[in-house]
């Protein structure tokens, strides 16, 4: 596979930085029409061919990857049951509905057992992956869109902009993250929309230094050259041009920081920190923590679910990266 493939972004604004360099000549009255106004109709017809091929051999590489596929079909369980857990279940799972210490297997209603408090095992787990997805996806999608903001800005302009936006990431980055993320949630009520947000807030200079360094490299390539000679504004450079060359390893870090924000959750909710009228993976351990020695699935089954999550994060992460990642995906 050749190395010089471009981007859709590069083969776009290179094609159009050849036509405005062209010298001044009479031309046909279809060319004549052609300038800066008329230049998403050249990106459209420009791009049709290339984004496609990188995109379905992109596609082929994670689908031959029977890690990442693991990955996609745990996730996807988890995913529905996360989705039919009110149907399964739809009591409340910290209701009462047995007697309590009900071991795996003993009662065919409730096949995981139950609690110390009569509460269902097997509806606490369903439930629970509704709240560790919810902070998990929702945490995630507010730290990368604010730390990309952030990145981006920083990175394109530079100076002094970037000196200060650099600064206000040093801030955030000296503070240890979970040491911060307790006292956030620890002033505030401990309910799951605080929680969520607390994590964006701690997760989100990671992706503006990544976004920021994406930025920087690719701000003074020749297709971003080519854009600002037409005329570009800056908004569009970065969100239709530079952007889109820079998410591949965003990509790959945004399911890092699912798996992350998944493991913060139940780390606070472990600690008693969590939403109380919840239940959660982390609350459940919490909860079984001292029974660990007679009742030893109360944390075993939970912890395993949080587990086997995580891992499956992990791996399409690494799919996701030896797809997006040009090396690699040449080597194939």
């Amino acid at each position: 596979m050749a190395s010089t493939d471009f981007t859709a972004g590069e083969a776009r604004s290179r094609r159009a930085y050849a036509e405005a360099r062209e010298p001044a000549v009479p031309a046909e009255p279809e060319a004549r029409s052609w300038s800066n106004l008329h230049a998403p109709d050249a990106r459209s017809a420009s791009a049709a061919s290339v984004p496609i091929a990188a995109g379905g051999r992109a596609l082929k590489v994670f689908l031959r990857n029977p890690n990442a596929m693991f990955g996609v079909v745990f996730l996807s369980l988890v995913v529905l049951a996360a989705l039919l857990a009110p149907v399964v279940y739809p009591a409340d799972p910290l209701s009462m509905v047995a007697r309590p210490f009900l071991w795996p297997g003993q009662n065919p209603a409730f096949p995981l057992g139950t609690d110390s408090m009569g509460r269902d095992v097997l509806s606490g787990i369903l439930h629970g992956a509704r709240i560790s997805l919810f902070v998990g996806l929702v945490a995630t999608a507010l730290g990368l869109s604010f730390g990309i903001l952030v990145g981006a800005t920083a990175g394109y302009f530079g100076g002094w902009i970037d000196d200060l936006l650099v600064r206000l990431i040093e801030i955030f980055q000296t503070i240890p993250s979970f040491v911060l993320l307790v006292v956030m949630v620890a002033i505030a009520q401990p309910t799951a929309p605080v929680v969520t947000v607390a994590i964006a807030v701690i997760t989100w200079p990671t992706v503006a230094r990544l976004t920021r360094a994406e930025f920087r490299a690719i701000r003074e390539k020749d297709f971003v050259m080519a854009a600002r000679s037409l005329g570009y504004g800056h908004a569009r450079i970065i969100f239709r041009e530079i952007l889109p060359n820079a998410l591949p390893p965003l990509i790959v870090t945004s399911s890092v920081m699912v798996a992350t924000a998944i493991l913060m959750e139940s780390a606070l909710s472990f600690m008693g920190l969590g939403d109380p009228n919840v239940v959660s993976w982390g609350s459940m351990i919490g909860a079984g923590r001292e029974l660990i020695r007679t009742a030893w699935y109360l944390t075993a089954l939970p912890g395993l679910a949080i587990v086997f999550t995580v891992l499956a994060l992990n791996l399409i992460g690494d799919g996701l990266n030896d797809a997006l990642n040009p090396r690699f995906s040449q080597e194939r």
